[in-house]
């Protein structure tokens, strides 16, 4: 599906206009697709697709605008627990 935006001559120029179309472009994407993520309407492998990100860079995009996954006490304890019994302790 494509849509496409209507921006006002004056915001597009304060922008950067036709010079950043792209990036203006890939912005919109993003954003549109993490609000969609906030809402529950997609999830993580879906959000990933939508901006082209590579498996290994959604956590770090997803950090990048504020979003943290939910980790509790036991996943870290599990996490700790693992680890120690990879390394012998």
């Amino acid at each position: 599906m494509q849509l496409t935006l209507q921006v006002p001559d004056e915001l597009a120029a304060l922008l950067g206009g036709e010079a950043v179309h792209d990036q203006l472009e890939r912005r919109a994407l993003a954003a549109f697709a993490l609000e969609e993520l906030r809402a529950g309407r997609i999830t993580e492998p879906q959000l990933r697709r939508m901006p082209g990100l590579a498996r290994i860079q959604l956590d770090g995009f997803l950090k990048s605008h504020g979003i943290y996954e939910n980790v509790t006490l036991e996943d870290v304890e599990r996490d700790i627990a693992d680890l120690k019994a990879c390394l012998g302790a």
